[in-house]
């Protein structure tokens, strides 16, 4: 039924209206039937009948404002949202859709490998393979397979088992994706590419390139060159001090991606990609490495000592032809070995170099004039001073020397007699002296990690004069065996204190510097004078005195021992660890060569017979290296 407003009732659409035989033409206006609905209403009913409509289409206009006002309101948010997108946010949305878009990225490239001063290589980047097995793509059993691929690899199997059935119980692990060997070298993944069975290629095996660096001669030179991890990145030695050197720099390829999704490379030109054949070169001769190491290993067994470390320096420009630290490692292979085989104790530990540092306290002691070779004092061999004790090491069985010239005190190694020399200039002035030979500071190797010696403090020093004494005999402060090279090639050179270095340099495969490492300028400490003199007595030391283990028929060396108590944690010293050392330098009449070894706790014996052997088979295989004609007396 439809509602007719005009009977303010609802009909049904079939009704018709029948004619009437007193209807007016339809020119007439037709009157308006009077329902019997309607009859009997009072006139305020018939009227609130007809205001029904008026209110009906006040609420129809009313919808309609409001349907327009939420169209406005609509599309003035879409206009301040579209205002914020296109110019609020409009950078942040490029660099979004840019970073969607394109990548960049640099294309990977070799490190440049390292050679020795020879030129024979220590390090550089190889391909190696990763194979990876999915069972289920064999088209050959596992037993087969497994007995093909043994020989080929060195797999790691438990006690009791053999290589197949190690190989057959990897297999068995999953259907997909199992790592069977990494680091396959390319004859043997080529062999493996090519295995056959039954005359047909064996499917189910992948081998994955990639690059890694290789150590040709595992661990001899691994306390200088450090290693390179899993992330290309050095982490010891040069390979993380010259990073920048060893890695090449390449620009940047900007992809971007294709109506297919694919990445297509932006304005790639040919010839892109251009390495270099640029080797960095370091010092250090492979063959005095290789004899340093052997003669290290062999006191350290002999006389189960901790640790121990020998460098040679060239005096002349601080060279280092030989830095060996025990025990090391195979930087091919630096996950499987402690943390602490990693650094190079050389530069990274401090020590108390004990008498070693005499002919140094004594060289600061005439350079002041304080004293001569043949300044006369007299050796008690025990004197007291604050309270505390300080007496020779062969006290008890030489007991007082009495009067003794400097040269004497230095053959001996006289702890009293030192303390004696070092009086004899004020304190202020020892102490400045100590300070201008970079005590307190660190040598400045290119190696890294150093660390920096260790000196007490002015007022401490020079108001105390047990502090005076201890370091008149080389302890009481602490330095590397580093600095101590560098300070002894002062002795060796006339008087410089140099650089002690690895590096070399950038050169091409003709062997042209492409740049070499600036080195600060040598600075004087002493004069050539008082370094001839200090030389000379210290050859005594070898001829005669504690150093006669350092000694080679025919040829001029100087040198000192040393045999320290090591510091205790918590202070004082202990009564068992020592550490033994030695330093050379030779020829004595052209010296040009310095020789430290140090020995970290033996068992037993002193620094004349652990340490002197250790420099005297260095200097040996120095010798026969580099030519050097027997001195003339």
């Amino acid at each position: 039924m439809s509602y007719d407003p005009r009977f303010d009732r609802y009909r049904s659409p079939n009704f018709k209206r029948t004619k009437q035989s007193g209807d007016r033409t339809g020119w007439e206006k037709p009157a308006k039937p009077i329902s019997s609905g309607s009859l009997g209403r009072s006139p305020q009913q018939t009227a609130a009948s007809w205001g029904r409509p008026v209110e009906r289409l006040k609420r129809s206009k009313f919808r309609l404002w409001a349907v327009w006002a939420v169209l406005m309101l609509g599309g003035l948010g879409l206009a301040v949202n579209l205002f914020y997108l296109q110019v609020t946010r409009a950078p942040a949305l490029r660099k979004q859709a840019e970073q969607q878009q394109t990548l960049k990225t640099k294309p990977f490239v070799p490190r440049r490998p390292i050679v020795d001063r020879a030129g024979n290589v220590l390090a550089i980047d190889r391909q190696v393979y990763t194979l990876y097995a999915h069972p289920k793509l064999f088209n050959h059993s596992k037993a087969e397979i497994a007995a093909k691929l043994a020989p080929m690899l060195a797999i790691e199997r438990s006690p009791g088992t053999t290589s197949e059935t190690e190989l057959i119980r990897r297999f068995n692990l999953a259907e997909s994706g199992i790592t069977i060997a990494d680091s396959l070298p390319q004859e043997v993944a080529d062999r493996v590419a090519q295995m056959q069975i039954k005359e047909s290629l064996v499917d189910g095996l992948e081998l994955l390139r990639q690059q890694q660096r290789f150590y040709p001669q595992q661990e001899l030179a691994a306390d200088i060159l450090g290693y390179v991890d899993g992330e290309r990145k050095g982490q010891a030695g040069v390979e993380y001090s010259q990073q920048n050197l060893l890695e090449r720099s390449m620009p940047s390829i900007q992809f971007s991606r294709s109506s297919n999704g694919n990445w297509v490379p932006d304005r790639l030109t040919a010839g892109f990609v251009q390495l270099d054949d640029l080797k960095l070169q370091l010092t250090i001769d492979s063959r005095l490495q290789r004899a340093a190491r052997i003669a290290l290993k062999e006191k350290m067994k002999q006389h189960d000592a901790k640790r121990g470390t020998v460098i040679v320096m060239d005096a002349r420009n601080g060279e280092l032809l030989s830095v060996v630290a025990e025990p090391s490692y195979d930087p091919n292979q630096y996950f499987n070995f402690d943390l602490s085989r990693y650094k190079n104790w050389a530069v990274t530990d401090v020590y108390e170099p004990g008498s070693t540092f005499k002919a140094i306290n004594v060289a600061i002691a005439m350079e002041a004039g304080a004293v001569k070779p043949n300044t006369v004092f007299k050796d008690e061999g025990r004197i007291y001073m604050d309270g505390w004790t300080i007496q020779n090491s062969d006290y008890k069985v030489v007991g007082a020397r009495g009067p003794s010239t400097v040269t004497d005190i230095l053959k001996h190694s006289s702890n009293v007699g030192m303390v004696h020399v070092m009086r004899s200039m004020k304190p202020s002035l020892y102490y400045q002296a100590l300070e201008k030979l970079g005590l307190g500071q660190t040598a400045g190797t290119d190696l890294p990690f150093e660390v920096t010696s260790q000196l007490k403090n002015r007022e401490q020093f020079i108001n105390s004069p047990v502090e005076v004494a201890t370091t008149a005999f080389g302890q009481g402060f602490s330095i590397t065996p580093m600095q101590l090279v560098q300070l002894n090639g002062a002795l060796a050179n006339g008087g410089k204190l140099v650089t002690p270095h690895v590096v070399r340099g950038l050169f091409d495969r003709e062997g042209e510097a492409y740049w070499k490492l600036p080195r600060p300028v040598p600075k004087q400490v002493f004069s050539p004078e008082t370094t001839k003199q200090v030389l000379e007595m210290m050859e005594t030391v070898v001829d005669g005195g504690t150093g006669k283990a350092a000694q080679i028929p025919g040829y001029r060396i100087a040198g000192k021992t040393g045999t320290a108590q090591k510091a205790k944690a918590g202070g004082g010293y202990s009564d068992k660890a020592i550490i033994t050392s030695f330093v050379g330098i030779m020829p004595v009449e052209a010296p040009r060569y310095v020789v430290l070894a140090v020995i970290d706790e033996p068992k037993d014996g002193s620094g004349g017979t652990v340490a002197a052997p250790i420099v005297e088979s260095v200097m040996e295989a120095l010798i026969s290296i580099e030519k050097i004609a027997p001195s003339k007396k």
